[in-house]
């Protein structure tokens, strides 16, 4: 099945595995991801084609399926298509267990791995993903990623890290945004709870996490719809429970970060279709 511009499919599910909140596999053609953030750890790799990226503003690319990319939590990123064939991707969208929040400005400083070996335990851990009843062999192929993922970081500088007051009020500004995430706040608002000028608490916000609030604001949104969908909730009530005005006004956002509607995006819980009987498997490692 296909929607959008011709050959563009997406599917994502929700496995049952700890530490993974959800897989996304997509072939795009034309799409472009605006600006946003994650409260994961996005871990991608490609089928074929390039992806060029913007992480904390400064760009990068990836060709083919020779490279491993990791985005780190609550730093902007968008992505866009190189070729007119576009790419296909497999992300896993990891949560702080299977990597800690302080590595963060690691990655930011070097979000791209020409690493051979760490690509095909993804690509393995893909494939376990996509066969019921083999959480057991997920499990212990995370284990493997997530050891090799920290040997890369530990191996690139210490984090860079803005100034405290930018920092400070940026996270509190976060934190609020994060907490009235349905019903919303004006800035006016933000500001007298922070005793901040509203022009000066932006920048600090954009020094800090790349993006302006309001875009912020908008990707956590689209991150929380997309749970939602995936437990089986209907798009109208998506859009009232995440706070958007309306359905249509979920769509809209919706469509142009996920490349595909949130009706379409709920009925993608495809998973890849089971090894024949017998077949050769990979081990763990």
């Amino acid at each position: 099945m296909t929607d959008g511009p011709p050959r563009t499919t997406v599917s994502a599910w929700r496995p049952s595995v700890p530490g993974i909140a959800e897989v996304f596999h997509a072939h795009f053609t034309e799409h472009a991801y605006p600006s946003h953030t994650h409260d994961t750890w996005a871990l991608m790799i490609l089928n074929d084609g390039a992806v060029d990226f913007a992480l904390d503003r400064h760009r990068h690319d990836a060709t083919g399926s020779g490279t491993v990319v990791l985005l780190p939590p609550h730093v902007s990123h968008d992505g866009r298509t190189v070729t007119a064939s576009g790419f296909r991707k497999r992300v896993l969208y990891l949560d702080t267990s299977v990597l800690p929040e302080e590595l963060t400005g690691r990655a930011v400083d070097g979000p791209v791995f020409g690493d051979d070996l760490l690509r095909h335990r993804i690509h393995h851990l893909h494939t376990a993903l996509g066969h019921p009843g083999d959480g057991f062999e997920a499990e212990s192929r995370l284990a493997f990623i997530r050891e090799r993922l920290h040997g890369h970081l530990d191996a690139l500088r210490p984090p860079r890290t803005p100034g405290r007051e930018a920092n400070r009020l940026a996270t509190a500004l976060r934190d609020l945004l994060d907490s009235r995430l349905a019903n919303g706040m004006s800035l006016e608002e933000a500001a007298a709870l922070l005793h901040a000028h509203p022009t000066h608490l932006i920048r600090c916000f954009k020094q800090t996490y790349g993006l302006p609030p309001h875009a912020y604001l908008t990707g956590k949104r689209i991150e929380r719809a997309r749970g939602l969908l995936l437990d089986g909730r209907r798009p109208a009530e998506v859009a009232a429970a995440v706070g958007f005005h309306d359905q249509a006004h979920l769509h809209r956002h919706f469509t142009r970060h996920v490349g595909t509607t949130p009706a379409r995006y709920a009925g993608r819980t495809i998973r890849p279709a089971r090894s024949p009987q017998g077949a050769c498997s990979d081990r763990p490692g």
